[in-house]
């Protein structure tokens, strides 16, 4: 073996280490399947876009899998489609900035999480004030739905400070926080 090979290996096992740990974490990090993590931490250490050709000789999987995995990638702005003149098929790119993607991922998340229950708890406060309201609702009910409209309160108070979190995180103040901490020493956490 000569030398350059010797480095050439090296430099693999690094790679596969971190690229067999993605695979492994984006599961229950961003949902998605191992193999689809596998190919997003072969697509991080691509320097040039790839093609689902490509990508299905790397990784000995079908076309039609490498197409759903990157669909999946897609989905979570983890991958993007690329433009290359002169190459006619579809090329894909990995977002390779991990807190961009951690970013995206979960303020996507959680902004959905907020439209979807502030709406909900608005027409749930008018039927309960319906009843709170109703001179005949029986004594039970009225005292059940004064204890959840006042759970509702407490969980609109959570998705106010949701929609706070997502806003520092896409300012980016979070990290301005994080750097400017008094407990910058990880051990201490």
């Amino acid at each position: 073996m000569n030398t350059e090979n010797k480095y050439i290996d090296l430099l693999k096992e690094a790679e596969n280490l971190v690229i067999d740990t993605i695979s492994e974490t984006m599961d229950d990090l961003y949902g998605v399947t191992a193999s689809t993590g596998r190919l997003y931490g072969i697509l991080c250490f691509k320097d040039e876009a790839m093609t689902l050709d490509d990508m299905s000789n790397e990784l000995g999987m079908t076309k039609p899998s490498m197409s759903t995995s990157i669909r999946s990638l897609q989905q979570i702005d983890m991958v993007t489609k690329v433009w290359k003149k002169g190459v006619r098929k579809d090329l894909y790119q990995a977002e390779k900035d991990f807190f961009k993607s951690f970013i995206t991922f979960f303020c996507k998340k959680w902004e959905r999480e907020i439209a979807i229950n502030t709406v909900t708890i608005e027409n749930a406060e008018k039927l309960l004030n319906q009843l709170i309201n109703d001179p005949e609702v029986p004594e039970s009910i009225y005292e059940k739905a004064k204890i959840n409209l006042n759970q509702l309160q407490h969980n609109k108070q959570y998705y106010k400070f949701l929609k706070k979190l997502v806003y520092i995180f896409k300012k980016g103040i979070i990290f301005e926080f994080i750097e400017s901490n008094p407990f910058n020493d990880l051990e201490e956490i």
